[in-house]
């Protein structure tokens, strides 16, 4: 997949253009319902369908205290659309010069970029430019003008509820990965990066990697029986999502710490996808170092004793 990073660079695609935009936290069943219409729409012209997102979220720029823990961070969802077999991929970088571009500036540069612009596909409330003023009627009127097609996506229902990255995120709030991963249309996952910890695990008989998760929302604190996908290879172990409070010095500082049955490779600064098997037990304060090590061996072999499919 070619990822694109500027407007400027969709003159370099071959036309038609259909065009899927929106924030796509989640990459969840709606979104997949816009993707899809696109590529699909792409394919019956032999035209090239480009997928529109941001980075960061917009909200993160816009209202930073309320802006959303992400399902999905940037590089998750870039891995997650190259998995639909999408062929490129626009991330737009939003900063305060790009939430100042008013809705008709940003339709007019996707038009004038694209060789043609021949459709942009977005969900049925996707709102958009300055103050949120740009939306599907807008659209539909410089359609008109431009020579492209507009697409609202229905909204996608599941259990009468709209499948949305709000749901999706209370559902992992609560540990509630059968729902969330129905609404995701995909197995619930957190990406993150390994980065260098205290390496007290090692200390311990039980090496941990600790995992930056660039923002992505978590399930609730405590000990769990996991999967993790790294370079296409599955690996069991154990996951402790908390404030590992047994080590005072580090108390308050929410972690995910892995720890991979028979994985001895070095992989800081490597991505990992951790896959949420079973809730093990709370995350808990131990007397001493040994009560903790002896714990952590009771946490791995019930982790061992679940089938990877349950």
């Amino acid at each position: 997949m070619q990822i694109l990073h500027s407007i400027a660079e969709l003159a370099s695609l071959p036309g038609p253009v259909f065009l899927a935009i929106g924030v796509f936290d989640g990459v969840h069943l709606g979104h997949k319902a816009v993707i899809q219409r696109a590529a699909s729409d792409a394919r019956s012209t032999n035209g090239t369908a480009v997928v529109v997102t941001f980075n960061p979220h917009p909200m993160r720029h816009l209202h930073p205290g309320k802006a959303p823990r992400l399902i999905t961070s940037t590089q998750h969802k870039t891995k997650l659309i190259k998995s639909l077999g999408v062929s490129h991929l626009l991330v737009i970088q939003f900063d305060a010069a790009f939430a100042e571009t008013t809705p008709e500036q940003f339709i007019q540069a996707l038009a004038e970029a694209c060789k043609p612009l021949r459709e942009i596909c977005v969900g049925h409330q996707w709102s958009f430019g300055k103050e949120r003023r740009g939306n599907l009627e807008m659209l539909k009127h410089w359609g008109k003008k431009l020579g492209f097609e507009e697409v609202g996506i229905p909204a996608v229902k599941m259990n009468d509820q709209v499948v949305s990255s709000t749901l999706i995120r209370s559902a992992v709030e609560t540990g509630d990965f059968k729902t969330a991963s129905a609404l995701l249309g995909r197995e619930f996952s957190v990406l993150g990066t390994v980065v260098e910890g205290e390496q007290l695990g090692r200390k311990l008989g039980f090496p941990t990697a600790n995992l930056r998760a660039h923002n992505e929302q978590f399930p609730p604190d405590g000990v769990y029986a996991v999967e993790a996908l790294h370079h296409e290879k599955k690996y069991r172990g154990v996951v402790n999502i908390g404030i590992r409070p047994t080590l005072a010095e580090r108390e308050g500082q929410r972690l995910l710490e892995i720890h991979l049955f028979d994985f001895q490779k070095n992989i800081y600064g490597e991505d990992i996808e951790v896959f949420f098997r079973q809730y093990l037990r709370n995350e808990q304060k131990f007397s001493s170092l040994d009560e903790l090590k002896a714990q952590i061996a009771k946490d791995c072999e019930a982790a061992s004793n679940i089938n990877s499919d349950d």
